[in-house]
């Protein structure tokens, strides 16, 4: 124990037993404030456990001297280095890349912790060689024990969770939800890795970088797949501070944001091509269960989740509209 904290090594837990001959990972983590501090050191421990004898974890500090430091001193089996490319995850991520050295790179949130068996999944999923990408469950673990009861299922990426429409078993995607994913690095450096054009910079909540990155991995290497591996899953925090309306709208407008910069870069049928089918199936699913008679003797919340949808989804037209209208504007 350091100062009240428990210092993770490779001995807490075991690491799994793994064969020499399977393919590395380079396991990395992305940090930036100390309020996650006990989160991320689930992160780290879940990880370690599931590493192989060729595995690696980065955890990369994104401009935080005292996270920095503090982290050095309970975590002396994690490499960890600051971000030295352009602040946020985008920079944060790339520096993790070149940071590693295994043929796969798999990328965890500070606030996700793998369930048993990620890792494994993971690796598993890359023996088909057309595989350049992979996604993985994301479940909510919502601070409080559960999502306030306006909150639609169909949202859950809004706090960087899978959401009701997903695939439900192994499929190609457009792109994984950021928070748990896994990609070649041979591919990751064909393409250049993430653009700072998209991405969450601290607590700005934007995104949608590992879906520009996604599309133009596709687009320069047509025969390569991005998949969804529902065996590989997280649990990914969700703190009360992300669990009120002012947020979930905010939230949505800056996805509006982030989507019109990715069509700028990508173009609108890649950009919004996994959007339409949500708009036009998963969204209109929603808001008649919403208004359903019997669903509301039932439940009389389902109208305040068909609201909350309504609102989500004008919410992020709005934000898609104000970034192709705002001259200067990063879409």
């Amino acid at each position: 124990m350091i100062n009240g904290h428990e210092i993770l090594t490779a001995e807490s837990p075991p690491r799994a037993d793994r064969s020499a001959a399977e393919p590395g990972i380079s396991v990395v983590v992305c940090a930036y404030t100390e309020e996650r501090w006990a989160a991320l050191t689930d992160a780290c421990r879940s990880v370690l456990a599931q590493l192989g004898p060729r595995d690696e974890l980065i955890l990369v500090i994104d401009n935080n001297e005292r996270l920095h430091r503090r982290a050095r001193t309970a975590m002396p089996d994690v490499r960890i280095v600051g971000n030295t490319g352009a602040r946020g995850l985008s920079g944060a991520r790339n520096t993790g890349v070149a940071s590693g050295a295994q043929d796969i790179v798999a990328f965890l949130d500070d606030d996700a912790v793998p369930r048993a068996g990620w890792l494994e999944h993971i690796r598993s999923s890359f023996e088909d060689p057309a595989t350049a990408v992979v996604g993985t469950r994301v479940l909510p673990r919502w601070q409080g024990g559960r999502a306030p009861r306006w909150f639609p299922a169909e949202f859950g990426w809004v706090v960087g969770c899978g959401y009701r429409g997903q695939p439900t078993r192994r499929e190609t995607v457009r792109n994984p939800i950021g928070a748990s994913m896994a990609m070649r690095r041979s591919a990751l450096h064909t393409v250049g890795g993430f653009s700072h054009v998209v991405g969450r910079v601290g607590t700005l909540p934007v995104g949608c970088e590992e879906t520009e990155l996604c599309i133009r991995l596709v687009q320069a290497m047509p025969h390569l797949n991005v998949v969804f591996d529902p065996r590989a899953a997280v649990d990914h925090l969700v703190p009360r501070q992300r669990q009120n309306l002012r947020y979930f709208v905010r939230r949505c407008f800056y996805e509006g944001c982030s989507k019109r910069a990715v069509a700028k870069l990508r173009g609108n049928a890649s950009a919004l091509s996994a959007e339409r089918t949500y708009v036009r199936r998963v969204l209109p699913a929603a808001m008649l269960r919403g208004v359903s008679p019997a669903r509301l003797r039932r439940d009389p919340a389902e109208l305040l989740r068909a609201g909350a949808v309504a609102l989500g989804l004008a919410s992020t037209v709005c934000g898609f509209a104000y970034a192709a209208l705002k001259r200067g504007s990063v879409g």
